[in-house]
């Protein structure tokens, strides 16, 4: 398959720079990156993927967006074993907690992390956060 899914949800656009990031990383490791914020996909596109990335950042309590990522990560997780899966998004506070629990969310569910930790970025991701979702992209790419 030469088409990657880019799937986020991005309140201030941090994570959607993060999400263009990973696509760019996508295209210089020579597939095709389609990015798409969550509101506009469904969880059944995902279904035949072997590899696609997922981004959002930390909500409230250290949590996944609730309305619309969180139930689209519920469904994935019911096909997730297999996968090849990246995961980023940006914070505001706290230590990344919200990453953690979704790694382990995501590996409980039988998925792989490539790179084998999501990304992360507190607030806006500088050059550092962008040059990490590139190279996580370059790794998507290379599964």
């Amino acid at each position: 398959m030469s088409k990657i899914y880019v799937v986020y949800w991005s309140q201030t656009g941090n994570t959607e720079a993060m999400a263009n990031a990973v696509a760019e990383g996508i295209q210089a490791g020579g597939k095709e990156a389609q990015t798409v914020e969550v509101s506009q996909i469904s969880p059944e596109a995902l279904k035949d993927e072997p590899v696609f990335a997922m981004g959002c950042p930390a909500m409230g309590a250290e949590v996944l967006e609730e309305s619309e990522m969180e139930p689209f990560v519920m469904e994935v997780e019911g096909f997730a074993k297999g996968k090849q899966i990246g995961l980023f998004g940006s914070y505001g506070w706290g230590d990344g907690e919200w990453m953690r629990d979704w790694e382990s969310r995501m590996s409980s569910a039988g998925a792989a992390i490539v790179g084998g930790e999501g990304v992360i970025a507190q607030e806006s991701p500088d050059e550092t956060a962008l040059e990490a979702c590139r190279k996580l992209g370059r790794a998507l790419a290379a599964v």
